[in-house]
């Protein structure tokens, strides 16, 4: 229990926007700037007062459409300014960009076989790979984390793969292991992340408290 006075550790919402038309037809979006659907905005009204809950002090958000809208139905609750960061940007796809998930795995299998390996090969041919995403939307994350007081909250609204890749950057959680055992984030769905030490020990490090939180869990 925090004592009386004290700030309490820092904590950071890291949220995937709503859904879009091309998610729900499984399109491949990358650095395509999409707006939410109808059904993407209804998300992200459903779940902003749930997040506006954690008492964000900042909100960073991708630049691009379907993040910022997303952190635009916190902002409107909690009456903060979005800053938009495009390192937080989803993955570059290259020549994947518009084309349906059946049509990729198609016209490329060599590609998709590779990723299927677990392969970290870059997207579409011409995209990028998960480290290059995870350096970039990582140094983000980390940009945030270093700006924020004590006992402060920020609230960053990234993509599936940005999100995911900055958040397993900032604790130092291994690419490859966090595949294997953490689900991808749903739309409208968030990370919880949360400065305190380990066990038996007085060095804080940045740890998951929550993972794919959102208003109806699956």
């Amino acid at each position: 229990m925090t004592a009386p006075g004290a700030a309490g550790p820092r904590r950071i919402v890291v949220m995937r926007h709503g859904e879009t038309a091309d998610n729900a037809a499984r399109v491949w979006q990358g650095h395509r700037d999409t707006e939410l659907s109808d059904r993407g905005r209804a998300q992200a009204r459903e779940a902003a007062p749930l997040v506006a809950s954690y008492a964000p002090d900042v909100i960073v958000s991708s630049d691009l459409r379907r993040a910022a809208d997303t952190a635009q139905a916190v902002a409107d609750l909690v009456r903060l300014e979005v800053r938009r960061d495009p390192r937080l940007r989803e993955v570059d796809v290259g020549r994947w960009q518009g084309l349906q998930a059946d049509e990729v795995r198609e016209r490329y299998p060599d590609v998709v076989a590779a990723l299927d390996r677990g392969e970290d090969v870059p997207k579409g041919v011409t995209g990028e790979t998960r480290a290059q995403v995870a350096e970039r939307a990582g140094a983000a994350l980390r940009d945030v984390a270093d700006a924020l007081g004590p006992g402060r909250t920020a609230l960053v609204v990234a993509h599936g793969v940005s999100g995911r890749a900055a958040a397993t950057e900032l604790v130092g959680l291994d690419h490859d292991v966090a595949d294997q055992v953490l689900r991808s984030l749903d739309n409208c769905h968030w990370i919880v992340l949360v400065e305190a030490p380990k066990s038996f020990s007085t060095t804080a490090g940045w740890r998951i408290a929550a993972w794919n939180v959102g208003p109806r869990q699956p």
